[in-house]
């Protein structure tokens, strides 16, 4: 079972959860997940690959255990997990993230290139604009707070021109594992990531948009084996 840890960033307070190295040679990973998820998403991913390295899994603010400030961007949320990066004084680190959390992985990667040995985007393309539209609130407690959507989904249906120039900044060797054609994501988008990344390369898992969670063990021994490299 992995172990909690409460990080703040400033005001903010977030959730993480840790699994120790079984042998502790292997370079740290950081684990983030997609838009409405949260850590426990990575549980089975993160079981596999403690084997070799230590495992840290952040519940995004707005999301789980962590702070739900009301306040949401993608910027916010790049700052967060930035600061998670220089509170857990790892050097470098192997950063993996699903939707949302691959494009946060994205930007801190641009941001902090000395940080991030290697970069892990699963199901995540190229942003283009597209028809903005929010989602029905589902009804009940939710496990996150649904001002994020309200926020985020603007920036990423009407996407800032800055993007472009993010990608370029990525210096970071980078998997990126497509969902195939059942994806919500237009594969042709995540071509257009791997071309415009200065060192990447694409492979697919037809699984759809969640891949990690419906075909694990395929997708660890994809993800272990290009971290290991």
């Amino acid at each position: 079972m992995p172990e909690l840890m409460d990080v703040a960033v400033g005001d903010l307070h977030l959730s993480l959860r840790e699994w120790s190295a079984v042998d502790s040679s292997g370079t740290p990973a950081v684990l983030l997940h997609a838009l409405g998820r949260s850590a426990r998403d990575w549980d089975v991913i993160a079981s596999g690959l403690r084997a070799e390295r230590t495992v840290y899994a952040v519940d995004l603010r707005g999301h789980g255990a962590s702070d739900w400030p009301g306040s949401y961007s993608l910027e916010l949320l790049t700052h967060d997990v930035v600061g998670v990066l220089k509170q857990l004084d790892l050097g470098t680190v192997d950063l993996v993230g699903h939707s949302l959390g691959g494009l946060v992985a994205c930007r801190v990667a641009a941001e902090r290139r000395d940080s991030v040995r290697r970069l892990v985007l699963e199901d995540i393309g190229y942003l283009h604009p597209r028809p903005p539209g929010l989602p029905e609130r589902p009804a009940g407690d939710l496990p996150f707070d649904w001002h994020l959507v309200e926020q985020i989904r603007p920036e990423i249906d009407d996407p800032d021109p800055g993007w472009a120039e993010i990608v370029a900044q990525i210096t970071a060797p980078t998997l990126i594992i497509g969902g195939g054609p059942a994806s919500s994501i237009p594969q042709e988008h995540l071509v257009e990531l791997a071309e415009r990344l200065a060192d990447a390369r694409l492979t697919t898992i037809t699984a759809g948009h969640m891949v990690h969670e419906a075909v694990p063990d395929e997708f660890l021994r994809i993800l272990t084996a290009f971290l290991a490299e």
